[in-house]
């Protein structure tokens, strides 16, 4: 009889594939990786692209002399260097490297089961390489290239400008701005799920909604203030200008801020 019930069982074929694998918990040190790159993805490197794009980069939809007052700002905080360090570049190359490494373990498969959850799973990883080199080339023409923004803030509107006006680059910053904004929000909830901040169905529902809105804002944002360098104001000069100096007022065209 016990023969009998076994050939009647129904066979289970080992090659079925049952969508998108979930991430693998791991044990000791890769649990640990996996942790810290989901909270640097919120924590700093989520906070500092909140900060660029929703603060920084939204003075220049006021005009160049705002745009100059902000970068000042930000370069003379204490011990500028050391936060840009520890606080972006570092956390940033380590959020990517493992992020990449991510990507090759993972097995996507929108091609057999093209559910929502697979492609934005796959948006995720794709985004997330756009993103890593749109920051790349813009923290290396920025901040390491030409004149120095810290020293000669007011040359900063015109460096952007001067940037955007390139075809091909200001396609590249509009792609690069939209993917880094989807990877961010979507990490967003990716990290609320994963870490039991939005549990059960109906709450992760409700919070992607809340994500994918805070993917929008971000993007239209973006978008407003690359044609305000682009489109709103005359060419600004990119290799000096007008410094503005937030203590003292506006200084003299081509010298540092004291």
């Amino acid at each position: 009889m016990a023969s009998a019930a076994s050939s009647t069982a129904p066979v289970v074929k080992d090659d079925v594939k049952h969508g998108v694998a979930p991430l693998r918990a791991g044990q000791g040190i890769s649990f640990f990786l996996r942790r810290l790159h989901s909270l640097s993805g919120i924590i700093p490197v989520g906070a500092f692209l909140f900060e660029h794009v929703l603060i920084s980069n939204s003075t220049a939809i006021s005009g160049p002399d705002a745009y100059a007052r902000q970068v000042s700002f930000l370069g003379n905080l204490p011990l500028v260097f050391f936060l840009e360090l520890f606080g972006i570049w570092l956390p940033i190359v380590f959020h990517a490297l493992y992020g990449f490494y991510i990507w090759y373990r993972g097995e996507g498969n929108t091609g057999e089961y093209p559910w929502a959850g697979n492609w934005m799973y796959t948006a995720q990883r794709w985004t997330g390489g756009i993103a890593f080199a749109y920051i790349v080339w813009h923290t290396w023409t920025m901040r390491f290239s030409g004149i120095d923004l810290h020293a000669y803030p007011g040359a900063s509107f015109g460096k952007v400008q001067a940037e955007l006006f390139n075809p091909a680059l200001l396609a590249f910053y509009v792609v690069g701005l939209i993917a880094a904004s989807w990877h961010f929000a979507y990490g967003i909830w990716l990290f609320a799920a994963k870490w039991g901040i939005a549990s059960g169905e109906k709450a992760r529902q409700r919070f992607l909604m809340v994500c994918l809105g805070l993917f929008v804002v971000l993007s239209a944002v973006g978008l407003a203030s690359l044609y305000t360098f682009r489109e709103r104001f005359p060419q600004q000069p990119a290799a000096g200008g007008t410094v503005v100096d937030t203590s003292h007022g506006s200084g003299t065209y081509g010298k540092p801020v004291d």
